[in-house]
């Protein structure tokens, strides 16, 4: 991968609004005494013995997933892409980063025989995908991009019987669905969720349907934890090196004891088969998603209504921390609690409801883990002062509007040189800010991403209208970077840039 795409790819984890995460963690889908006769419990085995015997005891609970579409409006690239079934934020990353692929299976619509196919073709059409059983009564688990859009959903289980599914809810943001079997009074082998935290190096089990071969066994260990991969806010895959291919989508990935770990979702791929390195979602996400898609047939999450980027090196110089941790706030949503609270443009949050924050992606999981209505205190340094403030966590709305701001009046638009940044700017044409003219070649202001175009809005924590109060600004701050807020195109963010004192 290009370090170009490599910058890209970090950007994904930056300026992200803090309403994302997950809800509170519950226990998914208790089994009832009734029921509780069904769960496939296994005994730790002894790898050196082989995997026979954990087989055995869970692969009644995995499941088959078969979906069918209906005529569909779609290009060729579309199908070509796999774009149908990709969750919300994954189309542009898998276009932009191929080699990341998720793997909703075999395509079998008219005119795909040869098993590259992900979608429904405009002929109408079926895939395949993976899941597994979570309760006696028929609930199971899959990916959101294995289902969504389907017309209709069946199951196939071990033995080759075949029940129809009802999608019960989806959560694209995680790419995690909840489907019920349709089989009255059967009672189904089940599995349950680990409760553990597992380890770099822990053996893992995966089972699925890879290429709608059915029922397929790999092994493998935990390679990593926490990854980021770009697909969405609330990344924080578990990294595995069992073989997983395209339809593994949904299937589990089992420990020694027999409990699911992961959900197989994405695979590392230049060349669009395993190699070694595929994403499963923990444990750990999946249980609160899918208690709260079981609950609600939605996932509701926790809002507090900010759009945030890490405190990188250069900032936390520039703000005077002594540690890169927390994250800034780089905009304030209109009519979010973060508002009511009094959290202002520039804070920095070290911490919620008594919790360190380590960066943006780990604030935006703590804050939608808080239970919405629940009031909690966030501690921010503003202006070098840490401070406490309380704030009533809200219900993440579906399409949270940006902060907008009404600033100031019109000024001189001359276009003013700052040699000393590289930059040549002038008034704003509303008022709000300075607009960026033109950015040196080679200059700090170019490395870190400043264009013409781009508007900024502050210099030092100080307001700006015209370039004389970027001047001003420059002049007061006694910092060898100076930080300033800059709006562009894709939202606002703060950038830290080298001064004369410096």
């Amino acid at each position: 991968m290009s370090s170009a795409k490599n910058k890209t790819l970090g950007a994904f984890a930056a300026g992200l609004m803090a309403a994302t995460a997950l809800v509170t963690a519950v226990s998914v889908l208790p089994a009832t005494q009734a029921i509780a006769q069904n769960q496939l419990h296994a005994a730790a085995i002894d790898p050196s013995k082989g995997f026979a015997d954990l087989v055995d005891r869970v692969m009644p609970a995995v499941v088959s997933v078969q979906v069918k579409y209906a005529t569909v409006a779609a290009t060729e690239g579309d199908q070509a892409q796999g774009s149908k079934q990709l969750p919300n934020g994954m189309e542009d990353f898998f276009k932009q980063f191929p080699q990341f692929r998720n793997m909703p299976g075999m395509g079998q619509g008219q005119g795909d025989q040869g098993g590259d196919g992900e979608d429904s073709h405009p002929n109408g059409g079926m895939a395949m995908g993976s899941g597994f059983i979570i309760s006696a009564d028929g609930y199971a688990v899959t990916n959101n991009h294995v289902v969504k859009d389907a017309d209709t959903v069946s199951v196939t289980m071990k033995d080759g019987t075949e029940y129809k599914a009802e999608v019960i809810g989806t959560d694209p943001k995680t790419d995690l669905a909840l489907i019920k079997i349709d089989a009255k009074d059967k009672k189904f082998d089940y599995v349950a969720f680990t409760q553990d935290q597992p380890r770099v190096g822990d053996w893992v089990m995966a089972v699925g349907n890879p290429f709608g071969l059915g029922g397929t066994v790999t092994t493998g260990i935990v390679s990593a934890l926490g990854r980021d991969i770009g697909s969405g806010p609330y990344d924080n895959f578990m990294q595995i090196d069992a073989a997983i291919n395209r339809g593994n989508s949904g299937g589990p990935a089992f420990n020694l004891e027999g409990e699911v770990v992961g959900i197989n979702t994405a695979i590392f791929s230049p060349s669009g088969g395993s190699v070694g390195i595929g994403f499963a979602i923990p444990a750990s996400t999946a249980q609160s998603v899918i208690a709260s898609l079981k609950e609600n047939g939605h996932v509701t999450r926790g809002w507090l209504g900010v759009q945030i980027q890490p405190v990188t090196e250069d900032i936390a110089e520039s703000l005077g921390l002594k540690d890169a941790k927390g994250a800034i706030v780089a905009d304030v949503t209109d009519g979010s609690p973060a508002l009511a609270a009094g959290v202002k443009q520039g804070d920095t949050i070290l911490k919620i409801d008594g919790k360190d924050v380590a960066d943006s992606r780990d604030l935006s999981r703590k804050v939608a883990g808080i239970k919405p209505g629940d009031t909690v205190p966030l501690t921010v340094v503003r202006n070098g002062k840490t401070m406490d403030v309380e704030v009533k966590i809200g219900t993440m709305p579906d399409d949270p509007k940006m902060a907008s701001k009404d600033q100031g009046s019109k000024e001189d638009t001359k276009t003013v040189s700052l040699a000393d940044l590289g930059l040549k700017v002038a008034s704003a044409q509303d008022g709000a800010g300075v607009t960026v003219m033109d950015v040196a070649e080679g200059s700090a202001a170019a490395d870190l991403g400043l264009k013409a175009g781009d508007t900024i809005l502050e210099v030092a924590g100080v307001e700006v209208h015209a370039p004389s109060d970027v001047r001003a600004a420059l002049k007061a701050n006694d910092k060898k970077k100076v930080l300033m807020l800059v709006k562009t195109d894709e939202g606002q963010r703060f950038i830290a840039l080298p001064t004369a004192k410096g």
